[in-house]
């Protein structure tokens, strides 16, 4: 071949390979399927292997080392072909546990080894990046100075939430925690904010419901699903989380926002806990392993504001975990509570009592969520919150008929205006500017004189006139005072008095 016309790609790394090839005795080991069963595999044999090694099987499945014994590796199958049996051969895969990341992973659906799972080609990655890493160093890492708005009035103004936070939604099945982080996710449509949504253990229909309420809302565009569903192998149910942070990881190392959402980490605690008994480690806590804690750690504490000179990019996690009884003292949440910087506590009561989204204020805390608040926004929330907790204990006195002084009817008539202000159905993210405008209607007093049935129809006038004017969060206060008095409709209009 002449010089002109050399090999290149495929051609030429085998060209090359050949050109460096030398015939020789060379030395592998060989492992034995001893037994297979429940997504575990137990192999005799391979005295190099070592943890979260990759395993080849002969009939093609794999699977990566979970536990060692002093004569048998017990490993958990991420691929497991209907060929796999008792003394099926085993060799070591040389190398980690990664996944595919890039760009051209938004918008599809991926299972927790990168495999498509939407019936499209498999997506050209543009690099690898390993499942389980270290955490971003301190000297890395920035204070949480950016809001990341959820477009929910109660979350955005008084539990608000930082980029590079890390923020539990926690409470009972069935209250809504999958709609938040859903609402969330639909909220950053605009905002340069990428996200991964992270589904672990969920009923195939469950999957399919998120997948079309993102694309209806526009939001799989900007979004990539991990989804390790119910039926699949346990191994794989475990490792979706840290896939998910793979990829957002790659995002934020490129400088960009990121929102990563784990759906749920009790599911993923318990499958971890079933792995774990399987491979015959001990048992602690309510049969967890005794590194529960830790698992989940390592994985939160990925989740960071990285400083300027590492790219200042972020990565805010959203962990779901589910209650029993609203008891928030059980071992999973207590862990996960203590590893977050927040948490949003959603309480039957109240989701029975048809208040959406049914968030308990007085359980629930952003611990530096308030840093990074808007100037504007964190001067008008002020002490909306304590008023609120104020204005719940003072209502337990209406319930029983007592008389009350005019100023304390006063506060209790303002409390329940702010309860009704801040119900909000789930799908409908609100902008920031509309945010700023009914704090400061109702901190001004402008909603003083119409009664709490009237709130919804008033704000949804306030709300067509934010949408319509060219106010900005960053204009000065009399602006918005001006622009909401005009707004408004006066107690004429509404047909109230004030109380």
């Amino acid at each position: 071949m002449t010089d002109g016309a050399r090999p290149s790609g495929a051609l030429a790394r085998q060209a090359e390979w050949l050109a460096r090839y030398e015939p020789g005795l060379r030395v592998a080991e060989r492992g034995k399927v001893v037994s297979v069963g429940d997504g575990i595999a137990w192999i005799s044999g391979l005295p190099s292997a070592a943890m979260d090694d990759i395993l080849s099987f002969e009939d093609g499945s794999r699977a990566t080392v979970f536990n060692l014994t002093g004569d048998l590796i017990g490993a958990v199958l991420l691929h497991q072909t209907d060929a796999l049996t008792a003394g099926t051969v085993a060799h070591l895969g040389g190398r980690s546990l990664s996944i595919p990341v890039g760009d051209a992973l938004l918008g599809r659906v991926i299972d927790p080894l990168g495999l498509p799972l939407d019936g499209q080609e498999a997506p050209e990655h543009e690099a690898y990046r390993p499942l389980d890493t270290k955490s971003p160093p301190i000297i890395a890492r920035d204070f949480v100075n950016k809001p990341l708005y959820s477009g929910i009035k109660i979350i955005d103004t008084m539990i608000p939430i930082g980029k590079g936070q890390r923020q539990l939604l926690i409470g009972d099945e069935g209250l809504g925690r999958s709609s938040i982080a859903i609402d969330t996710v639909i909220n950053q449509q605009g905002k340069d904010v990428r996200c991964v949504y992270v589904l672990i253990g969920q009923k195939r229909s469950t999957v399919i419901n998120t997948m079309q309420l993102l694309r209806e809302h526009g939001a799989l565009e900007y979004t990539t699903l991990v989804v390790a569903e119910a039926s699949s192998l346990p191994g794989l149910q475990y490792l979706a989380p840290f896939a998910g942070c793979a990829v957002a990881e790659q995002w934020m190392f490129q400088g960009r926002d990121t929102l990563v959402v784990y759906d749920d980490l009790s599911t993923h605690a318990r499958t971890y806990r079933e792995l774990s008994l399987l491979l015959r480690q001990p048992p602690g806590r309510e049969a967890y392993p005794g590194d529960i804690f830790s698992v989940h750690a390592r994985l939160l504490e990925r989740a960071t504001c990285l400083n300027a000179s590492h790219g200042g990019g972020t990565m805010t996690a959203l962990p779901i975990v589910e209650t029993q009884q609203g008891e928030i003292a059980a071992y999973i949440p207590t862990n996960l509570i203590s590893i977050t910087d927040g948490q949003v506590y959603l309480d039957r009561e109240r989701f029975a009592g048809g208040f959406r989204p049914a968030i308990d204020i007085g359980r629930s805390v952003s611990r530096i969520g308030g840093q990074a608040q808007h100037p504007r926004i964190k001067e008008e929330a002020g002490r909306m919150k304590l008023d609120y907790l104020q204005f719940l204990e003072l209502e337990v006195f209406t319930r029983f008929g007592a008389r009350l002084e005019a100023s304390m009817e006063a506060a209790i008539h303002r409390g329940r205006l702010l309860q009704q202000i801040l119900k909000q159905d789930r799908l409908t993210p609100l902008p920031v500017e509309f945010e700023m405008a009914w704090m400061v209607a109702f901190n001004d007093g402008h909603l003083d004189s119409i009664e709490p049935e009237q709130v919804a129809g008033v704000l949804g006038k306030l709300q067509q006139q934010v949408a319509n004017s060219d106010l900005r969060i960053d204009d000065p206060r009399e602006q918005w005072v001006d622009a909401v008095t005009r707004w408004l409709p006066s107690p004429k209009d509404t047909g109230s008095a004030a109380p």
